[in-house]
């Protein structure tokens, strides 16, 4: 074996399962910058706080938001920064690409004004997705995919 994965063959697929997000986990230096973004200019609200440990009792470890349907945001304290800068739009580079969340086509106006407000530039902009960078470098996307803004 290779290491690489391999599809199973068409007979495991069934019977089919559904699958849904559970949470998506971002790993965060400033954690309290990453958590005022999305709580306030995205308005995720904290479902859930993990406090730390050892000599950063006091602190938070990991803040989760509801993204809706059971579903969450984790932001985790991280120690270190990335080494390199914040990723291109399409940088062709493996990873973690984009975390986009849905908003009603109707809502696209609201929201251009509500980051502006907050001093958050559009980075890009689709007939679709509206593509801001969170306090650590991450595209976000708020997208009302495949539906047409009003």
């Amino acid at each position: 074996m290779t290491g690489r994965w391999r599809a199973p063959s068409r007979a495991a697929y069934t019977p089919r399962v559904t699958l849904a997000i559970h949470h998506v986990a971002v790993q965060c230096v400033d954690l309290p910058a990453c958590e005022r973004f999305y709580r306030e200019v995205l308005g995720l609200p904290v479902a859930r706080r993990w406090p730390a440990e050892g000599e950063a009792a006091g602190q938070d470890r990991s803040v989760w938001l509801s993204t809706g349907q059971g579903s969450f945001l984790a932001l985790e304290r991280a120690e270190a920064s990335p080494a390199s800068a914040p990723r291109a739009w399409r940088d062709g580079l493996a990873g973690l690409h984009l975390l986009a969340l849905r908003i009603a086509p109707a809502e696209r106006a609201g929201w251009e004004a509500r980051l502006a407000a907050a001093g958050v530039p559009v980075v890009h902009r689709t007939r679709w997705t509206l593509y801001v960078r969170d306090p650590e470098g991450n595209r976000i996307g708020l997208s009302h995919h495949p539906e047409d803004a009003a």
